[in-house]
């Protein structure tokens, strides 16, 4: 697979290894969304890094079994030693087989110990951070040993370096991300317009951005991928999904019907048949894990009501749109029908998943002069929905006092941003808080622009600039 815009991260693996190797060791935990690349990320440091390690992947089995697994891990490390002891069967425990470890590394020769899926480790033994913590605390801290953590659960791993858990002060944080538009568009190799586009079918996947052949363009790719009900574009969203929400519980119910359009409270409600409570409590659970975020209408009126809710992934948003609702006739031959309602939503679908990904993108520019004082930008939009305006610029995170630019999205293949849109825009000014007739009119266009009349003008290419940016 095509190895992209990781350089940083590898860099960041070989200062750790170094700083292990001098000494003390290092404990790191490493957080991403599923699908993002972490497992992949590592195994490419270790296989560059020349040092022995073993590689154990949780599996929610009971602890005896995950011990097992352990052993069989460390047997195959490559180090004589200690793959001996764990042959012979002589880990009872976790407390043992990390001292091992420890004992078997020196400077010289350290070694790197990397427990994937770690969450699942602490669903199965609850008391592994305790353990983690007292055989760091005792021998590992003063060994060779790089000890990684991996997890796709991004509210759990946040909290191992809480205060009061028991890894408190002990670990160093690594973030994985999803590839950005820009390293995307670096992979396929297309034009700015047909980069964003993928973008928003692929998101940041890795595996998913690997899948695009060269010379493809968007229909074609998507006509192969659907017509095989075991295509990365089909299988990795459920596989994802599964492995966090099974589908008969309430929060995987509830993101299916935020990714099939829904995205008020009461219209998720509707069409998840949940209660309001169990509602609650679904979108609490995917907002902690990252998956959704609430949006509120961004302007200078206090306490905004009307919230919406989005899926926080390009690729799984167009999953759930698309995708996860034809597996059953894409298991059956018929991608054709698949692809075919595809096009037909397509236009629709695009002109609404852009939104948020232009706000990302003008958000890594504040501030620029060309757009005032703002640092922050946001959407706007009434309860009724007579008003919607797809960008709010302002001075604060959620609130802002004044402000300072609106805008209008226009992502159409091949109309231009013209004199009518320029109009619409000027006219609903009014009705956005805190906006004056001085309040700088923005537009972001796919396709560019007919005439004059906004302030700033953004195309394809000024989006993807952005991300070349540093964060």
């Amino acid at each position: 697979m095509r190895f992209v815009g990781r350089e940083d991260l590898l860099a960041r693996l070989d200062a750790e290894l170094d700083r292990a190797r001098r000494g003390p060791g290092r404990l790191l935990a490493i957080r991403g969304r599923r699908q993002v690349g972490k497992s992949t990320l590592v195994e490419r440091f270790l296989g560059r890094a020349g040092v022995p390690g073993a590689f154990f992947v949780a599996s929610r089995r009971p602890p005896d079994v995950e011990l097992v697994r352990l052993a069989d891990a460390i047997g195959d490390s490559g180090i004589p030693e200690v793959a001996e002891l764990a042959r012979g069967g002589s880990l009872g425990s976790w407390e043992a087989a990390l001292t091992i470890l420890a004992t078997a590394a020196h400077p010289d020769r350290p070694l790197v110990l990397v427990i994937d899926e770690f969450p699942y480790l602490i669903e199965s033994s609850p008391g592994i951070e305790a353990v983690l913590q007292k055989v760091w605390d005792r021998t590992l801290e003063r060994s060779n040993v790089l000890v990684a953590l991996i997890g796709s659960d991004l509210a759990m791993m946040r909290a191992l370096s809480e205060y009061g858990r028991p890894l408190y002060g002990r670990v160093t944080e690594l973030v994985v991300p999803p590839l950005s538009p820009a390293e995307v568009a670096d992979m396929l190799g297309v034009a700015p317009a047909a980069a964003i586009d993928a973008y928003l079918v692929v998101g940041g996947f890795p595996r998913l951005a690997a899948s695009w052949l060269p010379g493809d363009r968007l229909w074609g790719f998507l006509e192969r991928e659907l017509s095989d009900a075991m295509s990365p574009l089909a299988v990795i969203g459920e596989r994802s999904l599964a492995a966090e929400f099974p589908p008969e519980t309430h929060a995987r119910l509830v993101l299916e019907a935020i990714g099939s359009g829904a995205r008020s409270f009461a219209d998720i409600g509707r069409r998840a048949g949940i209660p309001q409570t169990s509602l609650n409590r679904a979108l609490e659970t995917l907002q902690q894990k990252g998956v959704v975020a609430r949006e509120t209408p961004y302007s200078t009126a206090r306490n905004p009501r009307s919230p919406r809710y989005l899926v926080n992934d390009e690729y799984l948003r167009f999953w759930l749109r698309f995708v996860g609702p034809g597996l059953e006739l894409m298991q059956r031959g018929r991608g054709d029908v698949v692809n075919e309602r595809l096009r037909r939503g397509w236009r629709e679908y695009r002109g609404v998943a852009v939104e948020p990904l232009v706000r990302r993108s003008i958000a890594r520019t504040l501030p620029d002069e060309r757009f005032g004082g703002a640092r922050f930008v946001g959407g706007y939009w009434t309860r009724d929905g007579r008003v919607e305006v797809d960008l709010v610029g302002g001075r604060g995170e959620r609130q802002t006092d004044a402000v300072d630019f609106i805008g209008s999205i226009k992502w159409r293949d091949s109309a231009a941003f013209g004199r009518e849109d320029v109009a619409r825009l000027a006219a609903v000014r009014a009705a956005v808080p805190g906006a004056t007739p001085s309040t700088r009119l923005v537009g972001v266009s796919r396709s560019g622009f007919r005439s004059a009349g906004v302030d700033v003008e953004i195309g394809p290419e000024d989006l993807l600039a952005a991300w070349h940016q540093q964060a």
